[in-house]
C-alpha cells in the first residue's frame, strides 16, 4: 500500500535529496571563485551576510553563499574540505530536521555548516553534545572555523563563573551539554538580581546524537535540589525492612515500566513491623515515603549497573553511554535509600527547588535540528514532540561491512563461551575486536571468560572512564581486544591501524541487545566507516534481561521446537522474530515511559510558566507595587469569600472573625462593622477607604528605593519558597496517583488535582506576599501618622 502510494506521491525523502543536491552543485560552483579571496575578503563576508540580514533579506536565500564560505574556510583553518554529502546534512539541519549520518562521516564538521548560517540572525546558536569533553572539543576544534570568519564562539560547561557564562550565552555559537544548559534556564529562574542570570531567550538548537539526548536522556527529568535535613536511622531501619520482603507476596515489581508498589500483605507486614493501624494515614506519609524508596532501591537498581560504589559513594551510572554522570544524585530520598542498602554514610537528602525535562526545555527554542546515526526507527516520536524529520544521508563511500545474522544461545553461560572463542580466534590473526556489552556486570563477567583462554583486553567503562580517549583511540589498532560497556555518545572515531583492513577491519561483537535498536546499531556503527572493510555480529541468550521481561510467554511457547546443538546454539529462525518482537515492545515501553514522564511534566509545565513569567515581572520591575497591590485586593476577596460566603445568609457570616484578620493585611482601621449588611458589597463600601489609605501608603514607601528593593526581594522569596513547597506537593501527588483504583484515567486525576493545588498555593502565595507588603509598609505608615 505505501509502495504503491509513494509511486504516485513520490518518495519524501528523495524528493528533499534531490533539493539538496541541487543545493549542493550550487554550493560547487561558487568553490573556484571563493579559492581566489584573501583571507581578508573572504571574512568579509560575513558582514556582507548580516548586512543583507538586517536589510530584510530571508535566511534561505544566504544558505548557498554561507555553506560555500564555510566550506572555504574550514579547507584553510582545519584542512578539511567538507564532502558533499556533509552538506547536505548540513542542510538538513539549516531546514530544522534530523540529519541521520552513518558513524565516521563526519558530524562534527557538518554541525559547522548550520551553526554558522543561523549565526548570522545575531540571536544565539547553541551547540548541544552528550558530554562536555565533546562541547570542549569541538568548541576548540570547529570553533577555529567561525571565530575566524569573524564570529564569537562560547563553551558552556558546569561549575563555570556567572561572568563567563554570560560571555558565553552572548557568543554567536555556545557550546555545552543539553543538561547544562536546562539547569542554567532553571538557576536564572531563581535568581536574586537580574545580573544573577546567564541566559537570552533560546533561538536554534543544534543537537548532536539528539535521539541520545531528547529521547534516552528525556526519560529523567532535570531538577535543581537544595540539601535537606535527613533521618539517618529511618533509611536504615527502612533498608533493613526492605530486605525482608517478598517479590509477589509483599510487594509487585513491573519489570515493563519499572515501578514497584506494595500489596496488602506487604503493607500489613510494614505496619505491624512499625506498630501503626494504618500506613496511608497523613501522619505517616513520611513512613510511607521511606519506605518505598528503600523498596525501590533494592528491587529496581542493581550495584554495577545503575550505579558503582567509588570511595564509599554513590556513582550514577548513565545506561547509555556507560559513564558516571558527575554531580548527578537521586532525589527525595531515593539516593539515601541506596546508601542506606550499601550500608554507606547517609549523605544530606535533595530536595527539588526546580524541575523540568529535557524536551519541555528545548521545546521552548525557535527551531531545533539535531544530527545522529540512528534516528528514523523514532522518526515519529520526534515528528509529534518537535515537528523534525528524520533524512537518511549517504554515505560518502559505499558501506562494504559485513553484518551477521544475531547468534542465539540457550544460557548466558554458552553465549559468554561462544563469544569469547570468536574474540580468541579473531584475535589469534590479529584482527582488533571491539566487545560491547550492556552493563558493567557483563562486561566483567565477560572479561573472567577471556582470561580464561589467555585473550588480552583492555576495559572500558564507568570505572575506567578516565582512560576513555585513549582506549577508543587504540580499539582499531592490530592485536587490540577492547571490552566496552555501550558505545552510544563516544563522539571518537575508531581508525584502523596499518595493516588491519587486510585482516578484515574492525570486528564488533555484540554480547546482549539493548533496549532499542538505535544503540544496536550505533555499536555497529563502529566498523566499516567511511568504506572500510569490517564485520559485526551478535550473541544473545534467551536468559537475556530483556527476553525474559518482554517475549518470556512467547519462548515458553516455541521451546519445543527450539532444538539447540551441543555448543547450545539455537538455529531456528523463529527464535529471531521472537528476539525482534521483544524489542520492539522493549522500544514501545521506551516511548510509554517518556510519554508518561512528559505528559506529567506537561502540567506543571503550565503552572512553571505563570509562576516564571510572574517572578520574572517581579525581578524586572520598576515599580513593584503593579504586581503586588492585584495581590492585596485578591487577598482581601479571599478573606471576604471565607468569612462571608455568597452562598451564605449574611445573619450566617462570621463578620467578627473577618474583621480580626483584617489588620494582618491593613495598616490601618479605622471602618467598623456595619449594623444591617445585606451583601458583601456593604462590607466592601464600608472598607474601601482604609484599603485606598493602605494601598496608596504601600505606594508612597515603595518610593523609596530601599523599600521598593526590600519588598521586591520579599516577592522573590516568597514565590521560590511557594514554588519548592508545591514542587514536591505535585510530586507526592504523582507518587500516591499510583496507588489508587482505577476507576478513572490517573492523568485525568493528577491534572484536576495538580490544578487544584496549584489554585491552593498561588492563593497562599498571593496572602504572603500581603503579608510582607503590609509588614514593610507599616513602619512608613506610623511616621506618616506622627507628622500628621
Amino acid at each position: 500500500m505505501i509502495g504503491a502510494l509513494r509511486k504516485v506521491i513520490g518518495d519524501p525523502q528523495q524528493k528533499k535529496l534531490k533539493q539538496y543536491n541541487k543545493k549542493v552543485e550550487e554550493i560547487n560552483s561558487l568553490e573556484s571563485t571563493l579559492e581566489q579571496l584573501s583571507d581578508e575578503e573572504l571574512q568579509q563576508k560575513t558582514e556582507e551576510f548580516r548586512s543583507r540580514i538586517a536589510n530584510g533579506e530571508k535566511l534561505t536565500s544566504l544558505q548557498v553563499e554561507a555553506f560555500a564560505v564555510v566550506r572555504e574556510a574550514s579547507r584553510r583553518v582545519l584542512g578539511l574540505r567538507p564532502f558533499d554529502v556533509q552538506l547536505i546534512g548540513g542542510l538538513a539541519l539549516s531546514d530544522n530536521d534530523i540529519a541521520e549520518m552513518a558513524t565516521g562521516e563526519g558530524k562534527t564538521l557538518v554541525a559547522a555548516l548550520p551553526s554558522y548560517l543561523h549565526a548570522l540572525e545575531g540571536k544565539g546558536v547553541h551547540v548541544i553534545t552528550v558530554n562536555e569533553y565533546l562541547a570542549a572539543r569541538d568548541r576548540n576544534f570547529i570553533g577555529q572555523v567561525h571565530e575566524f570568519l569573524g564570529l564569537t564562539v562560547g563553551l558552556n560547561i558546569s561549575q563555570t563563573a556567572t561572568g563567563k557564562k554570560q560571555a558565553a550565552y552572548q557568543s554567536d555559537i555556545t557550546y555545552g551539554t543539553a543538561s547544562e544548559f536546562g539547569f542554567d534556564y532553571l538557576r536564572d529562574h531563581m535568581a536574586a538580581r537580574i545580573q544573577d542570570q546567564v541566559q537570552r531567550t533560546p533561538h536554534f538548537a543544534l543537537i548532536d546524537e539528539i535521539d541520545s539526548v531528547l529521547l534516552d536522556e528525556a526519560k529523567t527529568p532535570l531538577i535543581i535540589a537544595g540539601k535537606t535535613d535527613v533521618h539517618p536511622n529511618l533509611y536504615h531501619v527502612c533498608a533493613r525492612m526492605a530486605k525482608t520482603l517478598t517479590q509477589d507476596w509483599d510487594y509487585t515489581y513491573d519489570p515493563v515500566t519499572k515501578t514497584v508498589n506494595f500489596t496488602d500483605e506487604g503493607i500489613s507486614r510494614v505496619e505491624r513491623a512499625f506498630g501503626i493501624d494504618n500506613l496511608y494515614d497523613l501522619e505517616h506519609q513520611t513512613l510511607y515515603h521511606f519506605m518505598l524508596q528503600a523498596l525501590r532501591a533494592r528491587a529496581m537498581f542493581t550495584r554495577d549497573v545503575e550505579y558503582i560504589v567509588k570511595n564509599d559513594e554513590i556513582h550514577l551510572v548513565d545506561m547509555y553511554t556507560g559513564r558516571v554522570m558527575q554531580g548527578r544524585t537521586f532525589s527525595e530520598g531515593l539516593h539515601q535509600a541506596i546508601e542506606a542498602k550499601e550500608g554507606l554514610h547517609i549523605t544530606q537528602e535533595n530536595k527539588p527547588q526546580a524541575t523540568m525535562t529535557v524536551q519541555n526545555y528545548f521545546r521552548m527554542y525557535d527551531k531545533l535540528a539535531g544530527m545522529t546515526g540512528t534516528a528514523k526507527s523514532e522518526e515519529e516520536e520526534f515528528r509529534i514532540l518537535y515537528g523534525m524529520d528524520v533524512l537518511q544521508i549517504p554515505t560518502n563511500k559505499p558501506r562494504i561491512r559485513t553484518d551477521h545474522e544475531d547468534i542465539v544461545f540457550e544460557t548466558a553461560h554458552q553465549k559468554y563461551e561462544a563469544a569469547a572463542d570468536e574474540v580468541a580466534k579473531r584475535h589469534q590473526t590479529g584482527q582488533p575486536v571491539l566487545l560491547g556489552t550492556t552493563s558493567i556486570i557483563q562486561s566483567e563477567t565477560l572479561a573472567r571468560y577471556l582470561d580464561e583462554r589467555q585473550v588480552p583486553y583492555e576495559l572500558l567503562n564507568a570505572k575506567s572512564v578516565e582512560n576513555e580517549a585513549r582506549l577508543i583511540s587504540l580499539a582499531g589498532q592490530k592485536d587490540q581486544v577492547t571490552l566496552a560497556t555501550n558505545m552510544a555518545g563516544r563522539g571518537t572515531d575508531i581508525m584502523l591501524g596499518e595493516g588491519v583492513a587486510e585482516l578484515g577491519g574492525l570486528c564488533v561483537i555484540g554480547t546482549e541487545k539493548h533496549e532499542n535498536r538505535r544503540i544496536d546499531d550505533q555499536l555497529r556503527g563502529r566498523s566499516g566507516r567511511q568504506g572500510d572493510p569490517g564485520e559485526t555480529m551478535f550473541f544473545i541468550a534467551l536468559e537475556d534481561e530483556m527476553f525474559l521481561r518482554f517475549a518470556d510467554e512467547e519462548l515458553e511457547k516455541l521451546q519445543p521446537k527450539l532444538q539447540p546443538n551441543e555448543n547450545g546454539e539455537v538455529t531456528n529462525h523463529e527464535v529471531l522474530d521472537v528476539i525482534n518482537k521483544a524489542q520492539m515492545a522493549c522500544e514501545s515501553a521506551g516511548y510509554s515511559v517518556r510519554e508518561y514522564t512528559l505528559k506529567m511534566d506537561d502540567v506543571v509545565n503550565e503552572q512553571r510558566n505563570a509562576v516564571y513569567e510572574m517572578r520574572e515581572n517581579a525581578l524586572k520591575s520598576e515599580d513593584i507595587t503593579e504586581l503586588v497591590v492585584p495581590m492585596i485586593e485578591n487577598s482581601l476577596q479571599h478573606l471576604l469569600d471565607e468569612y462571608c460566603p455568597d452562598h451564605e445568609l449574611p445573619e450566617e457570616w462570621q463578620t467578627d472573625e473577618l474583621f480580626q484578620q483584617l489588620p494582618n493585611l491593613l495598616t490601618v482601621i479605622t471602618a467598623e462593622k456595619p449594623a444591617e449588611i445585606e451583601s458583601q458589597k456593604d462590607i466592601k463600601n464600608v472598607l474601601a477607604p482604609d484599603i485606598q489609605e493602605h494601598l496608596s501608603t504601600l505606594k508612597q514607601a515603595a518610593s523609596n528605593r530601599t523599600v521598593h528593593e526590600k519588598l521586591k526581594r520579599q516577592v522573590l522569596m516568597a514565590v521560590d519558597t511557594h514554588w519548592i513547597e508545591h514542587i514536591e506537593a505535585m510530586s507526592r501527588l504523582k507518587e500516591g496517583i499510583g496507588l489508587r483504583g482505577y476507576q478513572e484515567d490517573p492523568m485525568r486525576v493528577y491534572t484536576r488535582e495538580g490544578y487544584e493545588l496549584f489554585l491552593m498555593m498561588y492563593k497562599q502565595l498571593e496572602y504572603t506576599i500581603s503579608l510582607h507588603a503590609k509588614q514593610i509598609t507599616q513602619p512608613f505608615a506610623a511616621t506618616q501618622e506622627d507628622q500628621s
